[in-house]
């Protein structure tokens, strides 16, 4: 599989923010976000090829409690189902990050499953269609969420975005308001601090969660964080 970084770091989001976390990220993805905060993993891939054997060795000596598998979009890889059984069989807490596009037979501890809202929607014309007609898969998002326990987690940018919000959230009687995180769209600590107040009284009067996104308020914009 093609790998585009694996590196230690803290998860930033959702109920195990702070967590101590090893991240695989693999490379390629079906959708071309407007803010995506990775475009060497989908607008030009990059990254190496790697076993999964050679995967279980890096993760076995690494001492935190958790793996997260991302990407891109990291249910794209076929190989995806045998790593995350195996990282579990190593006692590891698995989390996969997914856009929740693509059926898969992958079993975690947790599907991080973020729908893109039509905020992603981006400006080139050789995608927006194609990243239109992708992104919103209720049927698949239902499914992962009967696999293996879940949360949806929004990207959220304007306030009139809870609407699209609140449309996946009836697709979706199955998953309690508990297991909805909202979180700001942001690239800079700036934005994050603007953004962030409305956000969690939005998650508030809705009975979502609010998101940190810790990475970037600690570290910034930058790779391998």
């Amino acid at each position: 599989m093609q790998i585009a970084e694996i590196f230690e770091s803290i998860q930033g989001e959702g109920p195990w923010a702070g967590t101590p976390s090893l991240f695989i990220r693999t490379s390629g993805c079906n959708l071309r976000c407007s803010f995506c905060d990775t475009p060497y993993t989908s607008w030009k891939p990059e990254g190496n090829a790697w076993t999964v054997d050679d995967l279980v060795h890096k993760v076995a000596a690494s001492d935190t409690p958790d793996v997260v598998l991302t990407g891109g979009e990291p249910l794209l890889v076929p190989d995806l189902p045998e790593l995350a059984h195996r990282c579990q069989s190593l006692g590891k807490r698995v989390t996969v990050e997914t856009a929740g596009t693509v059926n898969s037979p992958t079993r975690c501890d947790l599907f991080a499953i973020s729908p893109k809202l039509a905020n992603s929607a981006p400006n080139d014309p050789r995608w927006n269609e194609r990243h239109q007609t992708t992104r919103f898969q209720p049927a698949v998002v239902q499914t992962l969420i009967q696999q293996s326990p879940s949360i949806l987690k929004f990207v959220v940018d304007q306030p009139e975005d809870i609407h699209e919000i609140l449309t996946w959230t009836q697709l979706l009687p199955l998953l309690p308001p508990s297991a909805v995180w909202l979180m700001p769209q942001a690239r800079t600590r700036e934005q994050l601090r603007d953004k962030s107040h409305w956000v969690r009284q939005l998650a508030l009067s809705n009975g979502f969660n609010f998101s940190p996104r810790l990475h970037l308020e600690m570290f910034g914009d930058v790779r391998g964080t």
